[in-house]
Parts: structure tokens; C-alpha cells; sequence
């Protein structure tokens, strides 16, 4: 017998890697973000940065990953987010999750769920919310 989801509840987090310049090169083939800010120093520099840094779909495709380490996608009914900081080389990103709602949509019982990537220093760096279905 699974436990029953609560308001309150955690999501088990997802702690990351450092953000490197690798990481960034085969986020962006993948994607296909090839802006050269997230892969070129010298066009970072130009364009008033210190140096190249994440895409902001590569930290919510982690908050996706938290997720769906926590309900199959096929349970996830919507998910939004929006971008609250730049996420630098060398950042150390654990995204986190928190039901914050108990709710019917269209019939179906789901939960909404608070999500926040932050780095180590405690800078949230993406923060959203998804709504997954229970069962």
C-alpha cells in the first residue's frame, strides 16, 4: 500500500554536477541552442557577462528530471516556470519540489506542486509549478 500524497510533502531533490562548459556545449546540440552566449567566452564578454553560462531550458529539463523521478510523465498535466537568476559555470544546482495543493482538474484528482532550482549558495535560479496527477 503506496502512502498518500499530502500538502506538504517533499519531492526527493535532484542534486547536479557543477555546471560546465561540456555540459553546455551538449545541452545546446541536443536542443538545438546554439546562441553563442552559452557557448562562447568571447561572445559572453561582448555582451556585457563574465563568461558563458546555462540555458534556462536547460534548468527546467532538470526540474522536468525531478519530476519524473517522482511521477512517470505521463502524469504530469501541465508545468510552467519561470527564470529567477542566471545559473554560472561552476554552479552546483539542486532542484527541490513541495505539494502545495490538493485539487480536482477535469475529474481527476492531482496535486500542485511548488518546484525551485537553486545553487549553492541558495539563489533560486529557476522557480515553477506542475500539476501531476495521483493515479
Amino acid at each position: 500500500m503506496t502512502t498518500p500524497i499530502r500538502v506538504g510533502d517533499r519531492l526527493p531533490s535532484l542534486q547536479l554536477p557543477p555546471v560546465d562548459r561540456a555540459t553546455l556545449a551538449l545541452f545546446g546540440g541536443a536542443s538545438g541552442d546554439h546562441n553563442p552566449i552559452h557557448i562562447d567566452t568571447d561572445f559572453a564578454r561582448r555582451s556585457g557577462m563574465p563568461d558563458v553560462f546555462a540555458q534556462g531550458m536547460l534548468g527546467m529539463a532538470w526540474l522536468g528530471r525531478l519530476l519524473t523521478q517522482w511521477v512517470p510523465q505521463s502524469r504530469i498535466r501541465k508545468y510552467d516556470a519561470r527564470f529567477a537568476g542566471i545559473t554560472h559555470l561552476g554552479n552546483t544546482i539542486t532542484c527541490s519540489g513541495e505539494v502545495i495543493e490538493l485539487l480536482e482538474l477535469d475529474g481527476e484528482a492531482c496535486a500542485r506542486v511548488a518546484v525551485t532550482s537553486a545553487n549553492q549558495y541558495g539563489q533560486n535560479k529557476i522557480v515553477g509549478e506542475a500539476i501531476v496527477a495521483l493515479a
